[in-house]
């Protein structure tokens, strides 16, 4: 097992433990104040048990998010390290630093390729700070879900600067999506140091950050989600990578600026 797995899996057994709530309060308090987290959304710090309760915290306050069908919205709270056209299968982890698409979502998603290869990309990085919950970007149907054991490097950008291929390195969970379009997209769900654990509410069987080697393919047929519903979270910050096919969508441009879940980051191609 890699150093940074171990690290990872020691921090999760102490961001999963329940102090007595006076120094759990300290604790969350002492947390809230070092990342300046903005709770105005959200329960107060006192109220969470754990740091991971803490971390995956759910909204308080409804989101608006833009409802219009032909609008993709931002899945998370993130800022955008990378984003534009797939080039030859290539795609950006940062500036200057590309990576195999195809390895990216593994050949187990083989009879797409040609359809990614020369789409569109968008990286979204969660902070330690963010709101570490996942949403729907549009309603789809997912039609696959593939768990890739792995490092577990940082993410941030003095990593995604250094280390080469590090999304194809990296712990990663891939969502294979139809559109009401039936037009094709990825979401790439990248673990990262200290990520305890990454969760999905609609496959409970999927275990991240544990001694596994192998790579794991669940299939569906039925299962709908409706834009802006809540996939699942990170238990600390990390990367979502969307993959989409080609002439599908038109990207805004939000390269190096943050975004908010719900959001229109994208307009669908008619």
């Amino acid at each position: 097992m890699h150093i940074s797995n171990i690290i990872s899996q020691y921090f999760g057994k102490f961001a999963k433990k329940e102090f007595p709530s006076f120094i759990q309060s300290f604790i969350n308090n002492a947390y809230v104040k070092f990342l300046g987290l903005n709770m105005r959304e959200f329960k107060a710090a006192k109220h969470y048990k754990s740091l991971n309760a803490l971390f995956t915290r759910k909204l308080e306050v409804n989101r608006e998010i833009d409802a219009h069908e032909e609008y993709i919205i931002s899945p998370c709270d993130s800022l955008i390290t990378e984003q534009g056209l797939i080039k030859d299968s290539k795609a950006f982890q940062i500036k200057g630093m590309k990576y195999e698409v195809e390895e990216l979502i593994t050949y187990y998603c083989k009879e797409n390729f040609s359809k990614i290869k020369s789409g569109s990309f968008m990286n979204f990085y969660l902070s330690p700070k963010d709101y570490h919950r996942y949403h729907a970007p549009t309603d789809f149907r997912i039609t696959k879900l593939i768990h890739v054991p792995g490092k577990l490097y940082p993410v941030n950008l003095k990593y995604l600067k250094k280390e080469f291929e590090l999304f194809v390195q990296n712990e990663r969970v891939i969502l294979e999506c139809i559109d009401k379009n039936e037009k094709l997209f990825y979401m790439v769900f990248v673990g990262a140091l200290n990520v305890g654990e990454m969760v999905f509410e609609f496959e409970p069987q999927v275990e991240t950050n544990k001694d596994a080697s192998d790579i794991k393919v669940y299939n569906y047929e039925d299962i709908f989600i409706s834009k802006g519903d809540c996939l699942g979270y990170f238990k600390m910050g990390s990367t979502v990578v969307m993959l989409w096919e080609e002439n599908s969508i038109v990207l805004d441009n939000y390269l190096n600026q943050k975004v908010k879940f719900g959001q229109k980051i994208a307009q669908k191609v008619k």
